[in-house]
């Protein structure tokens, strides 16, 4: 008898091991649970890494020493596998190649309202080149000032925001996205279906005013608490319908991984919609952006820059340096060149 409830236990903990390991094969990686489990991949595979540790520990007593090995077997699988996909998707690089003409670099930074302070922002901005710079729970007064510094530092930038629950003084900055663009991109107007766009948190569509030039998303979708859960899967595919087939750049914080997006994907070539991910690409899909309280390797990359097929991202670096800067994400910076 205890020998079959082993086995059932086993069978169990395989499925499970499974499920967390390719959650979007069984269409599960949005569901209550699973979807804040594999949020945090780089701590999944250290937990499963100790349980393969525990049960080969067990398996030195006789009794069960089947179970225990069996256990530990699974285990190991899903260590190895979670492990896997993670060097797959780039555990790091700092590879940001020379600018040159028709190049982009996308900075993305949720400021937590502005703990970094203005300062920190614009000099790390203008150290990073960026031309177009997403400021998710960032006041447009913030952004106005973050614009003053980089313009003394050589590195004009227009100002643009979108704010919701505006006539609510005092207002949190977590209902404030603020996004910046090089005029060097040409005059751009953030749309007023914006508005109506994710629900809790605003996003900010940008379009060029005269037509030429990428149209540019800086993204916020509310985090997957369980009473915003549907709010949340609005979010994101929302998002996924702004990523047209055209010249899309999106940058932002999607409280999401790659791991969420595999059922928003336009084709088996792209990550969110018609679009795809730039630190995929390049080397960093498996550094976690968030938080900062973690090594980068245990967190969850949920900050993202995304581009059309107009794109190709050639190089990104998540900063871990500004670590203690005040803010709980770190920037990403991605720099893409126009597709041939």
């Amino acid at each position: 008898m205890l020998r079959w409830i082993g086995v059932v236990v086993t069978v169990l903990f395989a499925c499970a091991t499974a499920v967390v390991t390719w959650p979007h094969f069984f269409r599960l990686e949005q569901t209550l649970g699973l979807a804040h489990l594999v949020a945090m991949r780089g701590i999944v595979v250290v937990a499963f890494a100790a349980l393969f540790v525990l049960f080969l520990l067990l398996s030195a007593a006789r009794p069960i020493r089947g179970f225990a090995l069996s256990m530990a077997i699974v285990s190991a699988l899903g260590a190895v596998c979670g492990g896997v996909t993670l060097g797959l998707r780039g555990l790091g690089s700092d590879d940001l190649p020379d600018k040159i003409d028709g190049s982009v670099r996308v900075m993305t930074w949720n400021t937590l309202g502005n703990a970094a302070g203005s300062e920190t922002i614009a000099e790390t901005a203008v150290a990073m080149e960026a031309d177009i710079i997403a400021l998710p729970e960032t006041a447009e007064g913030v952004g106005e000032e973050v614009a003053v510094i980089m313009r003394d530092l050589g590195r004009p930038m227009w100002v643009h925001n979108e704010h919701y629950n505006s006539d609510v003084e005092r207002g949190p900055q977590a209902w404030q996205t603020t996004l910046l663009i090089s005029p060097e991109l040409g005059d751009y107007a953030v749309i007023d279906a914006s508005g109506d766009g994710t629900l809790r948190l605003p996003s900010a569509v940008a379009m060029p005013v005269d037509g030429d030039g990428p149209i540019v998303i800086a993204a916020h979708a509310v985090a997957p608490l369980p009473k915003y859960l549907d709010d949340w899967r609005y979010d994101l595919r929302w998002l996924a319908d702004q990523c047209v087939d055209g010249d899309v750049i999106l940058a932002g914080d999607l409280n999401a991984t790659v791991d969420h997006l595999g059922g928003l994907a336009a084709s088996e070539d792209t990550d969110l919609g018609w679009c795809r991910d730039a630190a995929l690409e390049t080397g960093n899909g498996g550094v976690g952006t968030w938080p900062t309280s973690l090594p980068s390797l245990f967190g969850s990359p949920i900050d993202h820059v995304m581009h059309s097929d107009a794109w190709r991202a050639t190089g990104s670096v998540v900063l871990t340096n500004l670590d203690d800067a005040g803010s709980d994400h770190r920037p990403l910076v991605v720099q893409l060149e126009r597709s041939e």
